[in-house]
C-alpha cells in the first residue's frame, strides 16, 4: 500500500494536481508550449492533416488519460484530492500558508484514497 500511496501521491496529487495549478496560477503551461513547438515541427515536415488533428487534440488526450488515471488509482477521493490539489497550487503564490494547508489536505485526501482500497 506504500509503494501505491507513494506514486499516487507523486504522480496524480502533486504532478497532476498542484503543478497544473502552479503553472494556472503563473500563467503558463508548459504542455501547450512543448506541445505547440511540437505541432510547428511537425507540420513543417508533414503537411498531413492527419497528423496536424491529432495535435490539436493532444492536450484534451493527455487530460483525459491523466483524470482516468487518477480515478483508477483513487476513485472518487483520488480525483477530488488531485481537485484540491490543484486549488493548493492556485492560490499558493498569493498566501503561501493557505496554500500549504489545502496541500497537506489533498494529501490525507490521497492517503484515504489508496488506503480505504485494499487488495
Amino acid at each position: 500500500m506504500a509503494k501505491k500511496f507513494r506514486r499516487f501521491l507523486w504522480q496524480f496529487v502533486i504532478g497532476f494536481g498542484f503543478l497544473s495549478g502552479l503553472w494556472t496560477a503563473i500563467g503558463i503551461n508548459p504542455e501547450n508550449v512543448i506541445i505547440t513547438a511540437l505541432g510547428s515541427v511537425v507540420t513543417t515536415q508533414v503537411s498531413d492533416p492527419v497528423i496536424r488533428a491529432f495535435i490539436v487534440l493532444l492536450p484534451t488526450l493527455i487530460l483525459i488519460v491523466s483524470v482516468i488515471g487518477a480515478y483508477r488509482h483513487g476513485k472518487i477521493p483520488g480525483l477530488i484530492a488531485v481537485l484540491v490539489a490543484y486549488v493548493a497550487g492556485l492560490v499558493i503564490l498569493s498566501a503561501v500558508l493557505v496554500g500549504l494547508a489545502v496541500l497537506c489536505v489533498a494529501v490525507i485526501i490521497g492517503y484515504y484514497s489508496t488506503g480505504s482500497r485494499r487488495k
